[in-house]
């Protein structure tokens, strides 16, 4: 049975642009979907389309249970949605914005107006409820919107970037309220770049790129995919790195790989922190001394480098001021068969 949020085969296309190239997504009830990738890579297109703003040229997509096509004022009514800009109407105040919002779902006066006062204190704006939005840092307006996304708590919400421009304790704070309705049992898409934040709410995770799924799986899973536990060491004396590298290898799976001007020797291994001990007494047996030695994992950005070939980070800043889906989607160079890559 489909989940809270189902997706098949969407594509969007914009002139000869294929922003959507065949889209899948099955979303459980009351979990959070992490959908990652760099600017252009049909993120926010797939967000537009599940919540009835973009219509699809093909597939078939089912929100709360309700066909996102043939029904869309009835999804509207399912869900809430934060995109990546804020949709706040800069004439009126915070606490008038987020009152407004309650009364357009229908809640009483008093309900709304007690709903707003408990989010403008939770996202840190009761000092500027009273003033204008108008008078906002853009940093305030994001607060305001996403507490207006969160005036009603429907059972199935899309929160595109939402944590973009937000300092670190807002960041944080967002964070939490977010656990705080999935607990209650809403279904939340979150797109995000920042791959801590998918690592720190999402459940499951899909990597989109050139608007097609190229993998899926939690967190850990993907991780794998890209080899367990890694040794890195570096070493005090650049002439030192060969006899390392040989040290190294008989320990690890394979050869060691160098980066010369830092003198850091990587090699992937298994065996945890036991294994890294018997490594140090090996290199020191050799007299190797050594700066620097530790076990790391696979990380999303791991992920992210082994998938598409590029970080997620870098990848946004080379796309430049976070173009559009479909004005990315025109380079497709490099991209990964979705066969190829293992659920």
């Amino acid at each position: 049975m489909p989940g809270a949020i189902y997706a098949e085969g969407l594509v969007k296309t914009f002139g000869d642009v294929r922003a959507l190239d065949g889209v899948d997504l099955d979303v459980p009830e009351g979990t959070v979907l992490g959908l990652l990738g760099p600017n252009g890579a049909g993120k926010t297109t797939t967000v537009r389309v599940l919540t009835t703003l973009l219509q699809p040229d093909s597939g078939k997509a089912v929100v709360a249970g309700i066909d996102v096509l043939k029904h869309p004022n009835e999804v509207r009514r399912s869900i809430g949605l934060s995109g990546q800009f804020a949709a706040v109407d800069e004439y009126l105040t915070g606490r008038e914005n987020l009152q407004m919002v309650g009364q357009l779902y229908q809640m009483s006066a008093k309900a709304a107006k007690a709903r707003a006062a408990e989010l403008l204190e939770r996202f840190n704006l009761g000092d500027a409820a009273d003033r204008t939005a108008k008078t906002y840092s853009g940093g305030m307006r994001r607060r305001l919107d996403l507490a207006a996304a969160l005036v009603v708590s429907p059972p199935v919400m899309f929160m595109d970037e939402p944590t973009t421009g937000l300092d670190p304790r807002n960041r944080q704070a967002l964070w939490a309220i977010i656990q705080e309705l999935v607990a209650g049992g809403t279904t939340l898409l979150l797109t995000t770049q920042y791959l801590e934040e998918a690592d720190h709410l999402a459940h499951d995770i899909a990597v989109v790129d050139h608007g097609r799924v190229i993998a899926r799986g939690t967190s850990d899973q993907l991780k794998a995919q890209t080899g367990g536990e890694r040794v890195e060491v570096v070493v005090h004396e650049r002439e030192h790195i060969a006899t390392a590298g040989e040290v190294l290898a008989g320990f690890g799976k394979g050869r060691a790989t160098v980066e010369e001007h830092t003198r850091k020797l990587t090699v992937p291994v298994s065996g945890g922190a036991k294994l890294l001990a018997e490594v140090i007494r090996e290199l020191d047996g050799r007299g190797i001394e050594i700066d620097d030695i530790g076990l790391r994992r696979p990380t999303l950005d791991d992920v992210f480098i082994s998938l598409t070939g590029h970080a997620a980070e870098l990848a946004a800043e080379e796309n430049g001021e976070a173009p559009a889906d479909a004005k990315s989607a025109k380079s497709k160079g490099g991209r990964k068969d979705p066969k190829e890559v293992a659920k």
